[in-house]
């Protein structure tokens, strides 16, 4: 039997959701007393599957969730072929440029951007993990560096995809996957804790899989941003019913702490897209039609790129861009 709503949402409840979802109420993982402050009520705004979802505050530590949400075993009606991610991760052949124009690029993305999200610790060559590994092109990267990889991928369309292109991958659900026949020096995760039903025992397994001291880095977005707070709902990183928490750097690290974690190093992402695909978003709840699709291209990298780039440096430097990674070390 379904678990009710809590308090806190159960006045809005969770309305039109397709017939095989099941919702669940889920406390705080923190493991706060039960306390928590409605702050919004959003939509599925990518796929635009029907589900009205309640967005709360842990009022013992500040930790936001969607709550309810759908469970572990129905929640993959939200994440369909055609999932951006998917897409995006697919393992491309290499391109045949010349080395002086690589060098050149190489040179202006540095320049323009001096980050790269994917960057990780200056740290040897060893065994990593990636989780939601997609179909693999992380993979394929850093086994050109020289590591021996891995991943994990819960959608079994990319998860084929990673294993055609020659890597090891458990199509399985964090929780559930095997445990290693040897423990990683490095776990990476882009833009996949935020999807976990429990992130503190996520955590604490990818802690017993590395070795001491290893490393862990991780993206999300950063809910403490200034465009979270503009755009509310409409926060393109809010991304409700798959993204199930919804991180500050504060709430963050208390929950790599509990996790087996320390934080070594944040970043911010140098990527406007947050802000531009936000405001067009908020242009078309308000019945806006021709500015909206033009700012989203822009957010998209189909127009203007030169000034989403510059605008995205500017949003890096202030840790404003609502997306940040962080590396962390076992405890």
């Amino acid at each position: 039997m379904t678990p009710p709503p809590s308090q806190s949402a159960g006045a809005l409840g969770v309305v039109s959701t397709p017939p095989s979802i099941e919702i669940e109420d889920a406390p705080c993982p923190l493991g706060c007393p039960r306390d928590d402050r409605f702050v919004l009520v959003a939509t599925d705004r990518l796929h635009h599957i029907p589900g009205r979802y309640p967005v709360v505050r842990c009022a013992g530590c500040g930790l936001m969730r969607t709550n309810p949400r759908p469970t572990p075993e129905t929640v993959g009606i939200y994440y369909p072929e055609n999932y951006t991610p998917f897409a995006s991760t697919q393992v491309r052949p290499p391109q045949h440029r010349s080395p002086r124009r690589r060098k050149l690029l190489r040179r202006l993305r540095r320049l323009i951007l001096n980050v790269d999200p994917h960057r990780l610790p200056a740290v040897a060559p060893g065994r990593l993990l990636e989780i939601g590994c997609g179909a693999g092109n992380f993979l394929a990267r850093m086994e050109k560096r020289g590591w021996d990889v891995a991943g994990i991928e819960a959608s079994p369309t990319a998860a084929e995809s990673a294993r055609r292109a020659g890597f090891v991958v458990q199509n399985r659900r964090l929780e559930c996957a095997a445990d290693p026949a040897e423990r990683y020096d490095l776990v990476a995760g882009w833009e996949v804790l935020e999807h976990l039903h429990d992130p503190v025992a996520s955590l604490r397994l990818l802690a017993r899989w590395t070795v001491p001291r290893g490393w862990l880095a991780l993206s999300v977005p950063d809910a403490g941003s200034i465009d979270f707070k503009m755009f509310k709902h409409a926060w393109y990183g809010l991304d409700v019913p798959r993204h199930l928490f919804h991180f500050t750097l504060p709430t963050l690290t208390a929950v790599l702490r509990r996790g087996g974690w320390d934080v070594d190093n944040v970043f911010w992402h140098k990527n406007s897209k947050n802000l531009l695909v936000g405001l067009a978003s908020l242009g078309r709840d308000r019945g806006w039609v021709r500015w909206p699709s033009y700012v989203e291209a822009i957010g998209n990298g189909q127009r203007q790129v030169g000034a989403r780039l510059a605008l995205g440096a500017v949003l890096g430097w202030l840790r404003a861009s609502g997306r940040m990674t962080i590396w962390a070390r076992r405890t």
